[in-house]
């Protein structure tokens, strides 16, 4: 039998027989191929009048289930609906066929996810999929027309009721959890009068949730969430959630940080690269989790040959005498700043009162030294072909993962320079790689042994080909790199060892909540934690609303002292800015409502050794979705730049031997 042919038959044996009246639904149920949304391999079953397994023990709901509750809720075509429990996003596609729009919630993401993708693959463009907890509604899509629940619940959820609107229709299964329940149609009648009318028993996989049901299948303690709380809007929620941060150099500060200290690794990002705020935070946090908590490796977005420099002082390991100082290269900034050489004076300080084998290090993840053979590109473009150069310098100055303008990749790779210079230069970058492995192959406490050199030396061709021309697979092949150093590094220091990273945010975000992932198929080493370390690894983001930054307008331009315009209206940091938090720590795992509020996509800023503020919205705004890129987020609303060494009078107490060569 053809399959439209067995839908039709269903809907005329299971439904319209059994007392479905509403046209529209029956149309909707004979239109929607219902064994797209089944599990692969029981298509055959598909419309059987029972429910069937979808995964994490959810199921999908018998079809005359789906199409009484429809017609309950009594859809029209300009009606906005919620509903609670996607599953496979089968009844939400037949609620699409009756209705304006459908914003549906799943609490499982690979749910949420194949939902998404059966939807897109189906050309529905109606329906809005969002992880998170049903019983929380979704407060920035209400008021709703119907709400629809596909669980049982112990009674109807307060933030359900609040966000229906006058005239509303909520559809939910009421009753013990693993016993039968009783479907109610509950309707928001006036501001404060609610009728509830019950149609049928019905038997429904329980609500799990802040205002339902928990997991091992008590009553969830609702008292941690208010009732109000979805009328929140979300600066509100955030100010809820915020908690005072006390000055760096309280001891309470690096205190309330200890609740991600059980975890293998805790990656600490910044919104810039030139923020004294953010340094000074990360050095706080770092001091606590080293000194109370037992971390012994600190690695950081920096070249590993420099950083092995400040490695060998804080260690108090012998000096390697002939050696340049370190960060010398641009953007000296980043690194060669008074708030760096604090933190690096302590933790030289800390280790001269521990053994040797419980020293804390100072490592760089960047073992490529990019920075070191971009100045090469430039270099030798310079002599050859300064138009070339020219286009270099600007490709470089972009060489950002949130940029959104291909056309200067396109252009410098169709120019005549680029194509007869590739060879020699990415040979000569070739031999500046070969150098700097040589330079610590003969150190076996650098913990990359000579087989991991042997491997990028013979990689570095491909490496330097990629990074030469930019895009995806070069941003990709760093930071993989870049999560494989930090590996080796666990690895060297046992299996009990603890890093704390410091990297921009978006290596530290997760890339695939961003449009790095999203968009142009970017990983990073936020990504890579999760996936390696699981629940070990804590992603903290931080940002700011406006102030200083240091930084410069072009790649190997000077440092400026540059002012931050106030962040866009659509942003995450202006919902942040609004919520009047002025320094705080928000943890997203606390608070349910804030992480549904800020699962959905807006836009967040970058700013990295480049600011261009007359092309902000497109050089460093980019989409992302903040509870799932991060764990937590440090906030600072107005901050400052960071002081370059170069710019210092001294460093009271710093050693002759300090390795920044003061």
């Amino acid at each position: 039998m053809p399959v439209s042919a067995a839908r039709a038959k269903m809907v005329e044996r299971q439904l319209s027989r059994r007392g479905i009246r509403d046209e529209g639904v029956l149309r909707a149920m004979r239109d929607v191929p219902r064994e797209d949304y089944v599990e692969p391999g029981m298509e055959e079953f598909a419309f059987d009048d029972s429910p069937l397994p979808i995964g994490e023990g959810q199921t999908i709901s018998q079809p005359y289930i789906v199409a009484f509750m429809a017609e309950a809720a009594a859809l029209s075509p300009g009606d906005r609906v919620l509903e609670v429990g996607t599953g496979s996003g089968y009844a939400a596609a037949v609620f699409s066929r009756l209705a304006k729009a459908v914003y549906t919630v799943e609490r499982y993401p690979s749910l949420a996810d194949a939902a998404k993708q059966r939807l897109a693959r189906a050309g529905i463009g109606n329906v809005f999929v969002q992880f998170g907890d049903g019983t929380l509604g979704w407060a920035d899509a209400a008021p709703f027309d119907a709400i629809i629940v596909a669980a049982g619940a112990p009674e109807v959820p307060a933030a359900l009721k609040q966000q229906l609107a006058i005239g509303g229709r909520l559809i939910i299964p009421v009753g013990a959890s693993g016993e039968s329940q009783s479907l109610l149609k509950v309707t928001h009648v006036t501001e404060a009068l609610y009728e509830t009318e019950e149609l049928a028993p019905v038997r429904f996989v329980p609500l799990v949730g802040a205002q339902g049901w928990t997991e091992d299948g008590r009553r969830a303690a609702a008292p941690h969430v208010p009732a109000q709380m979805s009328c929140l809007t979300l600066p509100q929620t955030i100010a809820r959630a915020a908690e005072p941060l006390p000055d760096f150099d309280d001891p309470a500060f690096g205190a309330l940080f200890d609740r991600f200290a059980s975890r293998r690794v805790v990656l600490l990002g910044e919104a810039s690269h030139g923020t004294s705020e953010f340094y000074r935070a990360r050095d706080a946090i770092t001091r606590r989790l080293i000194a109370q908590h037992g971390f012994s490796i600190v690695a950081v977005e920096a070249d590993w040959p420099d950083a092995a420099a400040i490695d060998r002082y804080v260690r108090l390991r012998p000096d390697r005498h002939g050696d340049g100082a370190p960060f010398q290269r641009f953007p000296t900034w980043m690194w060669r700043n008074t708030d760096v050489a604090a933190f690096v004076v302590w933790l030289r300080r800390h280790n001269e009162t521990v053994p040797q084998d419980r020293r804390a290090g100072f490592f760089g993840l960047d073992i490529y030294n990019m920075r070191s053979s971009i100045a090469a590109v430039l270099a030798y473009l310079d002599r050859v072909d300064p138009d070339a150069a020219t286009i270099a310098r600007e490709r470089y100055g972009c060489l950002t993962p949130w940029q959104k303008e291909p056309s200067i990749y396109g252009r410098a790779v169709l120019t005549e320079g680029y194509k007869t210079c590739e060879g020699a230069v990415v040979r000569q970058c070739r031999d500046i790689l070969a150098k700097q492995l040589d330079y610590t192959r003969d150190d076996g406490d650098r913990f990359l042994d000579a087989a991991q050199n042997a491997r990028l030396i013979a990689s570095a061709e491909r490496y330097y080909r990629i990074m030469y021309y930019g895009g995806a697979e070069s941003w990709n092949l760093r930071d993989t790199h870049m999560f494989e150093t930090l590996e080796h590094l666990l690895r060297a220091k046992g299996d009990e060892a603890k890093a704390v990273v410091w990297a921009h945010n978006s290596h530290i975000g997760d890339a695939r909540h961003t449009e790095m992932g999203s968009v142009r198929s970017e990983l990073n080493i936020g990504q890579l934690c999760r996936e390696r370390f699981g629940a070990d690894a804590a992603l903290i983001g931080f940002s700011t609303h406006t102030g200083t930054v240091a930084a410069a307008a072009d790649w190997d331009g000077p440092m400026e002292t540059m002012q931050v315009q106030p962040s866009r209206r659509d942003s995450f940091e202006r919902a942040f800015h609004d919520s009047d938090a002025r320094r705080s720590l928000v943890d997203f795992s606390r608070d349910a409502a804030l992480r549904e509020l800020l699962r959905e996509p807006r836009l967040e800023r970058f700013i990295g050794v480049i600011y261009r503020p007359d092309s902000e919205l497109m050089s460093h705004y980019a989409e992302a979705s903040l509870s799932q890129q991060f764990d937590a987020m440090v906030w600072f609303d107005e901050t400052q730049a960071v002081e370059p060494l170069s710019r210092s009078r001294g460093q009271q107490g710093v050693p002759d031997t300090y390795p920044f060569g003061l």
